[in-house]
């Protein structure tokens, strides 16, 4: 069985600043949360997957990277030490330990699973606790695109229907592009990594069907011309955008209008450029 997209982590040096251009688009922006070494995030919460908006809070004591174990807080902190984006593609997970075995047995990541818990809130304001283990995966040709899959120890205290009711009609993620110089090189560790085989769409680039989205490799000259405008790392492999499903496309575009973002049409798909939008291309299509 495919995997899904569980989250995109977009890090960002101004949360609050983030969450306020996000409500723009039409998204129900969630409260401000801190995990237990420091980085802090905002939701975006969909039926099935979530954008993380993080940053580095204040007092953050961030453990480095050592030998088999992935520092997650020290990844965000050292992306954001050069740019905003989209940092990071997160799958789910029903057993990291297990998936942790099977990345260190393909060469993908010998790294120790990662276990964390903190405290949400519920709707109405309340505390409620949520736990994670995260098994971590790396590409020697892509150190600027992070790579992981999570498991959800009490999804009914994180999943919430009342936190996925956007005024934009998002209904969840379609897509995620990463631009890569030469996407074949990252054919093999994506194959192990999503456990999917791709197709090709064009002539250099891949496309990895996940159980609700797509993956999707291009040269950065083919995310240019899908995305308008993007911030790719031209010398490596780095996520440049992402795209949205919403019920309408047209009703999306008159709040854009109203709320003075700068968009363009691409096709059937509505694009606001990464120069917007903290370094990642946000596109919106229309649900099938």
């Amino acid at each position: 069985m495919s995997r899904r997209i569980d989250h995109l982590v977009i890090a960002v040096r101004d949360l609050d600043g983030a969450a306020d251009f996000y409500r723009r688009l039409g998204f129900q922006v969630g409260a401000r949360n801190r995990h237990p070494w420091g980085t802090e995030n905002r939701l975006v919460q969909f039926p099935s997957a979530f954008l993380e908006l993080i940053t580095v809070g204040e007092g953050a004591q961030i453990l480095p990277h050592r030998e088999g174990h992935f520092s997650f807080g020290g990844f965000v902190r050292d992306y954001l030490k050069e740019r905003e984006g989209l940092a990071m593609l997160v799958l789910d997970s029903q057993d990291a330990k297990a998936d942790a075995a099977f990345f260190a047995e393909r060469s993908i990541g010998a790294f120790e699973p990662f276990h964390f818990e903190r405290t949400g809130r519920k709707p109405d304001g309340s505390e409620t606790k949520v736990a994670f283990s995260l098994a971590f995966a790396a590409d020697e040709n892509a150190p600027k695109a992070g790579f992981f899959v999570c498991q959800q120890h009490f999804p009914e205290n994180f999943w919430n229907p009342a936190f996925q009711v956007h005024e934009n009609g998002a209904t969840g993620l379609a897509a995620v592009a990463l631009a890569a110089p030469e996407p074949d090189r990252c054919k093999q560790f994506l194959m192990a990594f999503t456990g999917i085989i791709p197709t090709s769409p064009a002539l250099h680039d891949l496309s990895f069907r996940l159980a609700d989205a797509h993956l999707d490799v291009m040269t950065p000259d083919d995310a240019a011309e899908n995305y308008v405008s993007v911030e790719a790392e031209l010398d490596q492999p780095s996520f440049v955008a992402f795209t949205v499903r919403v019920e309408d496309v047209l009703v999306l575009s008159r709040r854009l209008d109203a709320a003075e973002v700068p968009y363009q049409h691409v096709g059937s798909r509505l694009v606001v450029p990464a120069s917007a939008a903290s370094g990642v291309a946000i596109a919106f299509e229309a649900t099938q």
